[in-house]
């Protein structure tokens, strides 16, 4: 992308101090031409570059030019180089060059004191990842077989195409937001439900982003956003959690929300979009979860828990 190559020029004139456009095109994989387009670039942004014809001529920055990092202090050169950091877990090259820059532009030693892994035990999306940030920061349509999953229904593959817009990480999942073609509404794509994805050649103009915003993912469950449809309603479950489990409660769930009880079992009101992944998360708990309300929740889960039984007698 553009902008990355323009700050590794510069970043490549500060080590080498001169450097040939045939070099640089071949290291970009880009033609002489689009180089000295990016050199232009560069001398209308105020970054003295110079070119010189001849033998032993080149590109070059003047000698007295110093990339100028006093605009930031250095609480804010550190949280840049701490995003970044942050950002370079989910395997993208480009962002580990950029820290890897910066800290020698900053004169700081990027201290690894971060390690955040996105991908799940069995499945690594760190290809889909690359491939939708390209086609979301060059606005270009991606096409996939997509499956949904409604129940016990498992639906047939259908052939999706949409205009990118965000990649979304909620709830230990990756998703991608972005103005489906086939529906042509907003949608929520759940990555590891993504196959055959291509980043086709067709452009298509910015959409408004609020858009995206109103349609945001409320669950990772079926019949969500999180497969392809729009977001279900939330209902509000009160759940009691027995003593033992209060080691988990209070991992998984905000301590406001949270209320002891003289018995010491705990009270928790929360507000879940209604489908097969709150069933699972409530069955989760085993018998140490009790369903207070609402009353047809109740009923639900009393249904699975027998049906659970019945496998075991």
């Amino acid at each position: 992308m553009r902008i990355y190559r323009l700050f590794e020029i510069v970043y490549i004139l500060l080590q080498q101090k001169s450097v040939t456009a045939k070099a640089l095109a071949e290291r970009f994989s880009v033609s002489q031409r689009t180089i000295y387009r990016d050199i232009d670039i560069l001398s209308l942004a105020g970054i003295p570059v110079y070119t010189e014809k001849g033998k032993g001529g080149g590109i070059s920055l003047l000698p007295d030019f110093v990339l100028n990092k006093s605009i930031l202090s250095e609480q804010e050169q550190n949280e840049i180089l701490t995003a970044l950091q942050g950002l370079s877990k989910v395997k993208t090259l480009e962002t580990s060059r950029v820290l890897q820059r910066l800290s020698v532009i900053f004169n700081k030693t990027a201290v690894n004191w971060l390690e955040v892994d996105y991908s799940d035990w069995g499945c690594d999306n760190s290809r889909l990842f690359e491939d939708f940030k390209t086609a979301i920061l060059e606005h270009r349509i991606a096409e996939f077989d997509y499956y949904s999953i409604y129940g016990k229904t498992i639906r047939k593959k259908t052939r999706r195409r949409i205009e990118p817009v965000q990649l979304w990480f909620k709830s230990k999942a990756w998703y991608i937001k972005g103005f489906c073609l086939s529906r042509h509404d907003i949608r929520t794509f759940r990555l590891t439900r993504i196959r055959n994805m291509r980043i086709t050649d067709e452009y298509f103009p910015e959409r408004d982003l609020s858009a995206i915003h109103s349609s945001d993912l409320k669950s990772t469950g079926n019949k969500s956003a999180g497969f392809g449809e729009r977001p279900m309603q939330d209902i509000t479950l009160r759940l009691k959690i027995d003593p033992e489990m209060i080691h988990r409660v209070y991992d998984e769930f905000d301590e406001k929300i949270v209320k002891k009880q003289k018995d010491g079992s705990l009270i928790i009101t929360i507000s879940w979009p209604e489908d097969d992944w709150v069933y699972g998360r409530i069955l989760s708990y085993g018998e140490y979860i009790e369903v207070l309300e609402p009353e047809h929740i109740r009923g639900i889960i009393k249904k699975k828990a027998s049906k659970m039984i019945k496998k075991y007698l």
